[in-house]
């Protein structure tokens, strides 16, 4: 089974970005699912949004991240590092901040992540709302700081990611993960 790396943290802090730099230096990516489900609900006029009806958009969060974990481990070899823009985590916490579960309980079902998960911290100066992330600075500290605080009790260890260019953070993920034998050099271009 591939090894699934996580992005997560403060929504608009470089995540999506930063996993662009990771595939342009050919590593396996998982794009966001939350993105892909407000694209996908906006062309077609449904409710699962975060801003119309945010558990059903958690759920379908969940299960997008489930499906594309599945894929991957059908397509790649073992041990290959494969990273994900948010995820399963993401989208469990979600739904327990509502009250529709506890997350420990419904990542339960799903595969893991490795237990280093990279986590990117608020940061001002490049957040924007757009067409799809309509929430304020201060609603995306507030999933931050609940994220941030979850993730141990969850089981993960969080290295937070510095604020840099996309490129550096990159080179910054591949070095935390060969520093802390969490991969093979060799399967980190």
């Amino acid at each position: 089974m591939p090894r699934f790396f996580l992005l997560t943290g403060c929504s608009g802090a470089g995540k999506s970005t930063t996993l662009d730099a990771l595939a342009a230096r050919g590593a396996d990516v998982i794009a966001e699912p939350g993105r892909r489900i407000v694209q996908e609900q906006q062309a077609r006029g449904g409710d699962a949004l975060p801003w119309r009806d945010m558990k059903l958009f958690a759920e379908a969060a969940l299960a997008l991240a489930g499906r594309d974990m599945d894929h991957a481990s059908k397509r790649l070899s073992d041990d290959t590092p494969v990273f994900c823009d948010r995820g399963l985590v993401d989208a469990a916490l979600a739904l327990e901040r509502m009250g529709a579960g506890d997350a420990y309980e419904i990542l339960a079902e799903h595969p893991r992540y490795d237990a280093t998960v990279f986590l990117f911290e608020p940061w001002p100066a490049l957040f924007q709302t757009d067409a799809e992330r309509q929430h304020s600075f201060d609603a995306a500290v507030e999933e931050y700081e609940a994220i941030a605080s979850a993730l141990q009790r969850l089981g993960y260890t969080a290295v937070l990611v510095p604020q840099q260019p996309p490129e550096h953070r990159a080179e910054f993920i591949f070095d935390s993960l060969i520093t802390l034998g969490r991969v093979d050099p060799n399967s980190i271009l």
